[in-house]
């Protein structure tokens, strides 16, 4: 995507890939998540539903034919308005991370949807196959955390 389509806070963040998915306990109610940046920079996201992380595993795997009732919704009001999902934004908010969702119509008009879960946004990411962008001081903290 272009970066002339947010040209306003772009490089405040970079973009990350899903590295790895599992479960924090045996049963698998508590998921994680780890993003790394092109840079190697490894990210890791917990305390988020056992069963997000199984649908951004399946989603991954290309297992796209069964998806829950609220990303079934996003995508029925997508497609009844002509919105394209381009990509996802996290973001901290005081202690939680949250995300952006930036959607585009056939008019190229931009709809952003503010302050959602990161977990949720990440599994529309891996749905979609868009791409998932961090903020720059998240990285940058781990960064500063790790001596890289």
């Amino acid at each position: 995507m272009s970066d002339r389509l947010f040209p306003e806070d772009n490089s405040d963040y970079v973009e990350v890939r899903i590295n790895n998915v599992g479960f924090l306990d045996s049963m698998g109610l508590e998921g994680a998540i780890v993003l790394k940046s092109v840079n190697g920079v490894e990210f890791p996201i917990v305390a988020f539903s056992g069963e997000v992380a199984q649908h951004i595993a399946l989603f991954q795997q290309g297992q796209k034919n069964a998806i829950p009732t609220i990303y079934n919704l996003v995508e029925e009001i997508a497609v009844m308005h002509d919105l394209l999902l381009l990509e996802v934004r996290i973001y901290q908010s005081e202690s939680l991370l949250r995300a952006n969702l930036y959607f585009q119509n056939r008019k190229k008009e931009i709809l952003i949807l503010r302050n959602y879960r990161a977990s949720d946004a990440i599994a529309l990411a891996a749905y979609y196959d868009i791409p998932i962008k961090l903020r720059k001081t998240l990285i940058e903290k781990k960064d500063k955390e790790i001596g890289v």
